[in-house]
């Protein structure tokens, strides 16, 4: 992903007569973009969902800052920007958002409580067979006291890797599994809790994804649990490295929530993870997820 001082325009119909530039503005070197001068209402708009999606592209993460998104225009949105994936909960209004937060009191007790593995960097969706294409999430309320989001490149990474290392690991393959992430989580948990995760199915995936497009993404987080073949602790020696290498300061952006923030992420070329927060904050985030459209190979 290049990086460029440079601010690219675009003009959406919604936007066009405004006399507003739209800019896209990258935010590091390998991370993350903002785009300017576009109103809420603007987004709901083919012109603004394309625009989106070269930027998400590009540079992994885009932020529309304080937007305050409806929920209506962020359900519409999604729509224009992929398939969305249904909410099981049943918890908003909307079938397609997910309300994200700790506090019991406003979600279900137990997804509260796995939702702690949010904590460590994760892919969402490695245990399916399409990983999720991408992720919206909108600020309702922010919390000065924590709750920011980071997000690592994995595509930079993996080319930044010398070229013995890139061979050394081209061929291995990864056991990802929810067990593997809420040992990680919830290190004090009942063995009846454990059996539980357990019975969760697990996926083998390649430890690199090969792209249509020729790009290689590396494929861990908290969801990686052993390299094929290998003794476990080699396998955890590996995977440990190579996240530990993957989320060096130069691939990572940290996003401080502001009210209204509107962030999307390439769920597939970006680890993330929220820096922690406690479950009585008033952190509430809106979330809508877009259905995955290419296998892992």
């Amino acid at each position: 992903m290049l990086y460029s001082r440079e601010a690219a325009l675009y003009t959406c119909k919604a936007n066009r007569g405004k006399n507003v530039p739209i800019t896209t503005t990258p935010l590091t070197p390998h991370v993350g973009a903002e785009i300017t001068g576009v109103d809420s209402e603007d987004l709901v708009d083919p012109d603004a969902a394309t625009a989106c999606l070269d930027a998400l592209d590009r540079h992994g993460v885009v932020v529309y800052p304080e937007i305050d998104i409806s929920d209506d225009d962020l359900v519409a949105f999604s729509q224009l920007l992929g398939e969305v994936v249904p909410n099981p909960t049943g918890e908003h209004r909307h079938r397609e958002i997910a309300t994200i937060t700790l506090d019991p009191a406003k979600t279900d007790a137990t997804l509260a409580w796995y939702r702690q593995g949010n904590f460590l960097w994760h892919i969402d969706g490695m245990t399916d067979e399409l990983p999720q294409r991408a992720s919206l999430l909108s600020a309702h309320k922010v919390d000065p006291a924590g709750g920011d989001t980071e997000f690592a490149n994995t595509y930079a990474a993996h080319d930044a890797l010398p070229e013995d290392r890139q061979e050394q690991i081209a061929g291995l393959r990864v056991v990802h599994s929810f067990a593997a992430a809420q040992r990680r989580a919830h290190p004090d948990a009942t063995e009846e809790q454990r059996a539980a995760w357990e019975r969760m199915p697990s996926r083998t995936h390649p430890l690199v994804w090969r792209r249509r497009d020729g790009r290689r993404s590396l494929l861990l987080g908290a969801t990686a649990d052993t390299v094929v073949g290998w003794p476990d602790d080699e396998s955890r020696d590996l995977l440990d490295e190579l996240l530990s290498w993957a989320t060096r300061p130069e691939f990572v952006l940290r996003h401080r929530w502001r009210l209204g923030d509107l962030v999307i992420w390439d769920n597939t070329g970006m680890l993330h993870r929220a820096l922690p927060f406690k479950p009585t904050s008033v952190r509430l985030l809106h979330r809508t997820t877009l259905v995955g459209i290419e296998p892992i190979t």
